[in-house]
């Protein structure tokens, strides 16, 4: 593991795992499975970063979003063709949260959920913005700052 690892829950690790490496291109490195064939833990390695998985465990409190009904953050993963990843995505049953669209930022960006209530977005950098060019295009794009609001500051591709 590296020095900060996150470790979601599903309802179906085993079938998470699977999808994570032929969509998002992750690649597992291991796995525990506990007697009665819950799943403790799925590694994953993207990249250079890692992804621990593991199954539901609501007698103990650890419940996927599914069972929460959403989920309050998102993983960002950088991509080569953020449009290639998406349309995979998509076509293995994600959900759009924030369509596709070149943002303020400098990246190729959208967010989707997967099948597993996980909310991800797919980043794909396109240019260097300066950090004070971004402050001041984020300011404009949530509304504090003259321009526009951050939806419209975007544009779809």
């Amino acid at each position: 593991m590296g020095t900060l690892t996150p470790h979601l829950v599903t309802r179906d690790p085993a079938v998470a795992a699977t999808w994570y490496g032929e969509v998002l291109g992750a690649i597992e490195e291991g796995r525990i499975t506990l007697p009665g064939g819950r799943v403790l833990s799925v590694d994953l390695r993207f990249g250079d970063s890692r992804l621990a998985i593991g199954d539901e465990f609501p007698d103990l409190g650890i419940v996927s979003p599914l069972t929460l009904g959403g989920t309050y953050g998102a993983l960002h993963l950088a991509v080569a063709d953020a449009a290639a990843v998406w349309q995979n995505a998509l076509e293995a049953g994600a959900e759009v949260f924030e369509p596709l669209h070149e943002a303020f930022w400098g990246d190729y960006t959208g967010q989707f959920i997967d099948p597993f209530g996980h909310r991800w977005a797919i980043d794909q950098h396109l240019r260097d913005v300066p950090p004070d060019e971004v402050a001041r295009l984020a300011a404009e794009a949530f509304g504090e700052g003259p321009g526009c609001g951050y939806r419209s500051c975007s544009r779809e591709r």
